[in-house]
């Protein structure tokens, strides 16, 4: 492992948490996809396949900053068991709905109940910022490395979601997702010394993060930039059984997501240069421009080089976003604003899953690549308009080059 990734790790307990936090990420990748491939292959119908993967990720970009803000409050052991197990609960009842051949209103009463699935990034990321807030470039590198874990998610996860649902029976997938995250959590929140010191409701300034001017640009931004993947993983899933090869779908977002890897892994090795605001825009541009070869898609293998090709400005975009998101949200609320970041992503995902469903039942697969196409012009749109917002505000100016002081910890033990 490269030095800066081996310096990253010498306080003890990062190693752990990490690799919690990858376990727990797990359904990031397979859940809403995994979804879609069950529908489709238990009713053949793309729309409500499209209309279930929208309805989850609305439910946790509306619930998923409420369970973040009670872990900035509470701490993170006593918020994200109890939301975990709603989810358990939820998804099972899905499968049993999917299984019996329920009314389609029972499907997206349990997918809604399943958006408390903790932002297990946002825990995990978290974590990084309170160890290595005195050191941005160990917090860059830090940054770096869990967006590669996200990358590894994407890797991994629709190649055993969409292949267990595919080869195995149909719900499989969703199944082993939610799994993951329940062993995720537990390992996650068991280990209590790496734990952010939880912020009392009388330590926090009024109102939510997203109060932020800057926040609520990334955020905007990050609703089109979701609307891409959510648009991108319905497209290939559906090209790809056009092309009469479904199950190589997963094989194809696999390298959509190892470009991003790759990139974040080289991202995480170089020391940052200009202002974070001016690469965040410099990102979502690149993000934007990758959109365009997919529309010229004739077969699999040019889907995936175009896709390789899409992944490299991801996990670089991500890195910077984070290290926005800590400049501009106080640090008492750091959990809520990363995970409202999510919350954009989460919020794009529904918007474009769902809307690419309806014209894949139209026109087909091939012209649905219109979706992401048009959702990156709307995030270089957002991303330029919004620019002179991304600055810090001033009360927060310096406060990022400090550690926790030993008041921060004595709130966290008076909690």
């Amino acid at each position: 492992m490269p030095s800066p990734y081996r310096a990253i790790f010498s306080t003890p307990g990062t190693r752990g948490f990490s690799a919690a936090g990858f376990i727990g990420r797990m359904p990031l990748s397979m859940l809403g996809i995994g979804i879609v491939t069950m529908m489709s292959q238990v009713t053949g119908r793309y729309g409500i396949a499209g209309g279930l993967a929208a309805t989850l990720a609305l439910a946790a970009a509306a619930l998923g900053p409420q369970v973040s803000r009670l872990v900035d409050r509470y701490g993170q052991r006593r918020v994200l068991r109890p939301a975990a197990g709603i989810t358990v609960l939820a998804v099972a009842g899905l499968l049993v709905c999917v299984r019996t051949g329920a009314p389609d209103w029972t499907l997206f009463a349990c997918v809604a109940l399943a958006g408390t699935t903790p932002s297990l990034g946002a825990m995990v990321r978290a974590r990084w910022a309170m160890i290595h807030r005195g050191s941005p470039a160990l917090l860059h590198t830090a940054y770096s490395f869990e967006s590669v874990v996200d990358e590894a998610c994407f890797i991994v996860g629709p190649i055993l979601s969409i292949g267990l649902c595919t080869i195995w029976f149909p719900e499989a997938g969703p199944l082993l997702a939610v799994l993951f995250m329940a062993l995720g959590v537990l390992l996650l929140t068991a280990q209590r010394a790496t734990e952010p010191p939880p912020h009392p409701r009388e330590q926090h300034t009024p109102g939510s993060a997203l109060r932020s001017r800057g926040l609520q640009v990334l955020v905007l931004t990050f609703v089109a930039t979701g609307a891409i993947f959510g648009a991108v993983d319905v497209n290939t899933v559906a090209f790809a059984e056009e092309q009469g090869h479904k199950a190589a779908a997963s094989v194809v977002l696999a390298v959509y997501a190892a470009g991003s890897c790759l990139a974040g892994v080289l991202f995480g090795l170089m020391k940052p240069k200009g202002t974070a605001s001016r690469r965040f825009l410099l990102g979502v541009a690149a993000m934007g421009v990758s959109m365009i070869p997919p529309l010229l898609v004739g077969n699999l293998p040019f889907l995936a080089v175009a896709l390789f090709v899409a992944g490299l400005s991801i996990a670089p975009t991500m890195v910077t976003t984070m290290a926005l998101v800590e400049q501009l949200v106080p640090r008492a609320k750091l959990t809520e604003g990363m995970t409202w970041t999510s919350t954009g992503l989460a919020v794009g995902v529904a918007l474009g899953a769902s809307l690419a469903g309806w014209v894949i039942d139209a026109a087909g697969a091939r012209a649905a690549f219109v979706v992401p196409a048009s959702a990156a012009a709307l995030a270089v749109v957002a991303a330029f308009l919004g620019y002179r917002r991304l600055e810090p505000a001033p009360d927060l100016e310096g406060t990022r080059a400090h550690g926790y002081d030993e008041q921060d910890r004595r709130e966290g033990h008076m909690a």
